[in-house]
């Protein structure tokens, strides 16, 4: 049956060249709008690092004066005062997460260079964040007096900078060539970004809290059921020690909410685009298919006038499509493996990849049979005496 369904698309190779150049192409887009999808679940799945739940970002904006420094532990001490916050961390904006603020910083190790996100932040963010630890320490009392700067740095650029040695002690130097790094302690991750960022790299350096920056930021960790009323509660009650200065709150719920709808949106509009492209992939398949049942009634006739039934003239049509599908994606998948070789798609790895292929495959050929379901069942119609009276 294989064999004479190749012979049938090789007797007809050039009325079937359009359609497997059409497949092709279809099978390319689809292959990246496949990849694009599983990456984006796979990516969604892995963990964040931290949490969001029950955190809150504290905005200060302080007036440049005297009595900045005391009036800010004033605020520092009403904050620890109430009930509803189980602690607070002092942080930079580029470490709030679903922000929009990011830093940068080159780095050296061993005369090797790499651009690497970084932040700052307090001895006690590690545990209001609940960041995962998996090797070394946090930041702690008494780091400010060491003549070099301790870094916390997160798996996957310990990985990056020293393979399987253990980074524990080794120091990094900055390229601006300030005090010394090293490391102390090692995070899993710190999607920053959220759930559809990718795995990055991150290096954290200790923020003093005592000190008095014009804008501090803190991270507020609330006890379950904190509610509006509370949080109308603690602006009113800093705004009252600290009159001239202006307080701003945030839940990370209400930021994640708002980053996903975005993400979201571009989503969706990659979605609707791809759908109309295999709409009019699809259309066009049936167009031609339409167009070769017809040009070949002489030929389905005479196979009804020989005893074809009318299922077997159905298999016969869908069966050279998906001979020439298979066709169309061994080329597509010739094309499509060279990408990862040529690292166009460095930040896809490898399984992610093959799922998007498979996924591709799949929606491929159920495309094209489902095209084919009504140019076949036309082949089905065609009598003995159409093929008779045919010109």
């Amino acid at each position: 049956m294989i064999g004479h369904l190749c012979k049938l698309v090789w007797n007809r190779k050039r009325a079937n060249g359009l359609i497997v150049a059409e497949i092709f192409v279809s099978f390319l887009i689809l292959s990246a709008v496949a990849t694009l999808g599983v990456y984006t679940l796979d990516t969604y799945r892995q963990s964040l690092g931290y949490s969001y739940e029950n955190i809150w970002a504290l905005h200060i904006s302080t007036k440049n004066d005297p009595q900045r420094a005391a009036t800010l532990q004033q605020v520092y001490t009403a904050i620890r005062s109430m009930e509803e916050i189980e602690g607070f961390a002092g942080v930079s904006h580029s470490a709030i997460p679903y922000g929009s603020s990011s830093s940068r910083r080159d780095i050296e190790y061993q005369g090797r260079s790499i651009m690497v996100p970084t932040t700052t932040a307090a001895d006690d963010f590690a545990e209001v964040a609940d960041l995962q630890l998996l090797d070394g320490r946090w930041f702690e009392e008494g780091d400010e007096v060491l003549n070099w700067d301790p870094v916390v740095i997160n798996q996957r650029l310990s990985w990056e900078l020293f393979g399987a040695e253990n980074p524990l002690g080794k120091n990094i130097a900055p390229s601006d060539r300030t005090k010394e790094m090293r490391v102390v302690g090692v995070i899993s991750d710190f999607r920053k970004d959220g759930e559809f960022a990718g795995l990055g790299n991150f290096l954290f350096q200790r923020m003093a809290l005592n000190t008095a920056p014009t804008r501090p930021t803190l991270l507020l960790k609330v006890r379950p059921g904190a509610t509006t009323l509370f949080e109308e509660r603690l602006v009113s009650t800093l705004q009252s020690l600290a009159k001239d200065w202006s307080f701003k709150l945030e839940t990370l719920k209400r930021t994640r909410a708002a980053s996903h709808q975005q993400h979201l949106a571009l989503l969706s509009g990659v979605v609707v685009i791809s759908a109309f492209l295999m709409l009019m992939v699809g259309l066009g398949l049936v167009g031609v298919l339409w167009q070769s049942v017809v040009q070949r009634t002489e030929e389905l006739g005479l196979r009804r006038a020989l005893g074809a039934t009318g299922s077997g003239v159905r298999r016969q049509v869908v069966g050279e499509l998906l001979a020439l599908t298979s066709i169309s994606t061994v080329f597509g998948l010739a094309v499509a493996l060279q990408f990862p070789l040529l690292g166009v798609i460095g930040f896809v790895s490898g399984k992610v990849y093959i799922y998007g292929l498979a996924l591709s495959l799949l929606l491929m050929y159920s495309l094209v049979v489902l095209c084919g379901l009504y140019p076949s069942w036309l082949a089905t119609r065609v009598q003995p005496a159409q093929a008779l009276h045919y010109e």
